[in-house]
């Protein structure tokens, strides 16, 4: 048994029950939006996050993660007003989402550098995790960071190395955007390891993109989860071969390291919601409930195998 933050208060890990390990509530441009998007509604906006999140709740999940972190528009006031209406438990994330650079206010801060001082990132990350985010009061749970197809830039292994610092600083779980084409998993792994994080609480985010049972063989092998965790973007990869692969999985015995979740959001300003229904059709919180249990189902993976994935590997994350 373990405490763990949500963003109402701290809830023991027995309570998380069926999880989706990679949700967002908000992914936005804060600039774009205060500066462009004269049409927004907060209210409006609000209303239709609890909406969706209280839809989910009564498809019989009881937990999302939420990773939105900063580079992703983390905003926790709006979420705070969000989980207010829902009985769904939200998770945050601290972190940094870039795929090449840091933000300016970090490049000529740090060890070796113009402001010669120990990694500040470890400390902003470290504090979310400790005395909480903002003067929210909310208290991240995990670490988020990301590396695309740039691969380890400068500023991507920085920020890198400082989640796995402050991971082992803390004994938070982590979470990362990889790109599996690129074997970034197995760098992941590496980087991480290297900086004392326990590969054990950490979720290799997008394997789900992968249909090479080899490479995530590897990566469950060396110890991680798997985020199968991008049913709905049938423009990376369709249902039927994700639902396939972690058949394969599963046959090859590594249930116990496979998480599940739509990287779908509430709002995303990447796409009008007109866009996003035409483009993604299935890229919304219910797919997994209504569409790929069963089809895991028919494919001869249990109830059991579901609980695990759904339940027990989401539990062992934290504890």
């Amino acid at each position: 048994m373990t405490e763990v933050q949500t963003v109402t208060g701290t809830i023991d890990s027995s309570e998380l029950g069926r999880t989706l390990v990679h949700e967002h509530i908000f992914v936005l441009s804060e600039e774009m939006r205060q500066n462009y998007d004269t049409a927004w509604d907060d209210e409006e906006k609000i209303a239709d996050a609890v909406a969706k999140l209280n839809d989910l709740k009564a498809a019989g999940i009881d937990t999302i993660f939420d990773p939105t972190v900063v580079g992703l528009g983390r905003y926790i006031p709006r979420v705070q007003r969000v989980a207010e209406h829902t009985d769904l438990n939200i998770i945050v994330a601290t972190g940094l989402y870039t795929f090449t650079d840091l933000p300016h206010q970090f490049e000529h801060r740090g060890p070796g550098l113009l402001i010669d001082e120990p990694e500040p990132l470890v400390g902003l990350f470290v504090r979310d995790l400790t005395e909480g985010i903002a003067d929210t009061g909310v208290k991240a749970a995990f670490l988020k960071c990301a590396i695309e197809s740039p691969g380890l830039t400068e500023g991507v292994e920085r920020t890198m190395r400082a989640v796995g610092q402050a991971s082992a600083q803390t004994g938070a779980p982590i979470t990362v955007h990889t790109n599996p084409a690129t074997g970034s998993g197995l760098v992941t792994q590496r980087v991480l390891k290297e900086e004392g994080a326990d590969l054990e609480k950490v979720i290799i985010g997008h394997s789900g993109d992968s249909t090479d049972l080899d490479y995530l063989s590897q990566i469950a092998e060396n110890g991680s989860f798997l985020g199968m965790d991008r049913f709905g973007i049938d423009a990376y990869l369709p249902t039927e071969p994700r639902v396939d692969t972690i058949v394969g999985l599963v046959r090859r015995g590594y249930a116990e390291r496979i998480t599940l979740a739509h990287d779908a959001a509430c709002y995303i300003d990447y796409f009008t919601q007109e866009e996003k229904a035409q483009i993604q059709p299935n890229w919304h919180f219910r797919h997994i409930s209504d569409d790929v249990i069963p089809m895991l189902l028919d494919k001869g993976v249990s109830e059991d195998d579901i609980d695990t994935m759904l339940v027990k590997n989401p539990r062992r994350y934290f504890e």
